[in-house]
């Protein structure tokens, strides 16, 4: 998963001239790719623990990491010439407010750049398994997967022109049931599920290897390719 950031980057076009922002950056998949390319770069993310792993994997580059959320950016409008996020606003809980503030921070004739899974790729149906097993969605929130959509993310913006393509990922271990509980150790969205789920996590366990399995290109091991939207968009 470590390559859609550099993807990214590279699809957003960002150079040594640009002042960019990373929305949701995690560990730096985007943040450090476009910093190593000269940028004047700055990381947002919501989890203080996501941005420590990034500094420690910056590697001197001058980078600004700020503990932030996505919904409430903290710069003025215009700010950005690029604005970036590789797999994160999806999970911010409200889209309409997110889009608006990547909108607001971006400058006239800027570029807003996004890759999120879409609902038909494996994460995208991943969440689908999810979805029965947790609460509902509180009031005024939308699914991740919706960000992988098209239509969707031209609706939400106001007034951003887009092109759409799709890529993919290869997930790999050693097995489809070694990936689950992989996931269920290390990805924040599943190891929330386990934890919520309580002993419905052993029908929830056998519902996503029986997913995986479907999906498995590898009869020796565990291969799926992962759908994911790149929208890249231009600020009118």
């Amino acid at each position: 998963m470590h390559e859609i950031g550099p993807r990214l980057v590279a699809h957003a076009g960002v150079t040594s001239e640009n002042e960019v922002l990373d929305v949701a950056c995690g560990t730096g998949n985007a943040t450090i790719p476009a910093a190593a390319l000269g940028a004047q770069v700055t990381g947002l993310d919501l989890v203080q623990g996501l941005l420590d792993v990034g500094i420690a994997r910056a590697e001197g580059l001058d980078i600004e990491w700020l503990e932030g959320d996505a919904e409430d950016l903290p710069f003025a409008d215009g700010r950005f010439d690029v604005v970036l996020s590789a797999i994160g606003i999806q999970f911010a809980p409200r889209h309409d407010v997110v889009a608006a503030e990547l909108e607001r921070v971006c400058r006239p004739g800027g570029t807003i750049a996004l890759a999120n899974w879409t609902p038909e790729g494996y994460i995208g149906r991943f969440f689908k398994t999810l979805s029965p097993y947790m609460p509902p969605l509180p009031d005024g929130a939308s699914g991740p997967p919706l960000w992988g959509s098209d239509a969707h993310v031209t609706e939400l913006f106001d007034n951003v022109t887009w092109e759409f393509s799709r890529e993919t990922v290869d997930f790999v271990n050693d097995s489809p049931a070694a990936f689950v509980d992989f996931m269920a150790a290390e990805y924040g969205p599943l190891v929330k599920a386990r934890e919520a789920t309580g002993e419905r996590w052993a029908d929830l366990r056998s519902d996503l290897i029986a997913l995986s399995e479907a999906m498995n290109t590898d009869e020796d091991a565990f291969c799926v390719p992962s759908e994911y939207l790149v929208a890249v968009g231009r600020k009118n």
